[in-house]
């Protein structure tokens, strides 16, 4: 079971983070999105480092979903190359676990 699930990290634009939040909520592609503000990114784009304030969004998700979670947030996304990571959770509170399975359709 514990393979199952995935944290999700996506970054995204200051004030963008509800937007993309509740999409993949409402799509019950997510059990919980955390919206982390206030984060500053520096990274090479095109050839330059760039650097901006940003919102740090964590998911709570199935691994199964991945892919669709995936094309659903660049639907949204303003980013022509958003960042969408996921690691397996590992180990946790099963009654936590057992409510992300319950909570996500796929």
């Amino acid at each position: 079971m514990t393979n199952e699930h995935l944290v999700v990290f996506i970054t995204a634009p200051r004030g963008e983070g509800e937007k993309i939040a509740g999409h993949i909520v409402e799509k019950r592609l997510a059990a919980c999105v955390n919206i982390v503000r206030g984060i500053e990114s520096i990274y090479w784009w095109e050839g330059k480092v760039e650097k901006d304030e940003e919102e740090l969004l964590i998911v709570k998700t199935r691994g199964n979903i991945l892919d669709k979670l995936i094309e659903e947030v660049k639907k949204v996304h303003p980013y022509k190359v958003p960042e969408i990571i996921a690691i397996p959770i590992t180990a946790g509170n099963r009654d936590y676990l057992e409510w992300i399975e319950r909570e996500v359709n796929g």
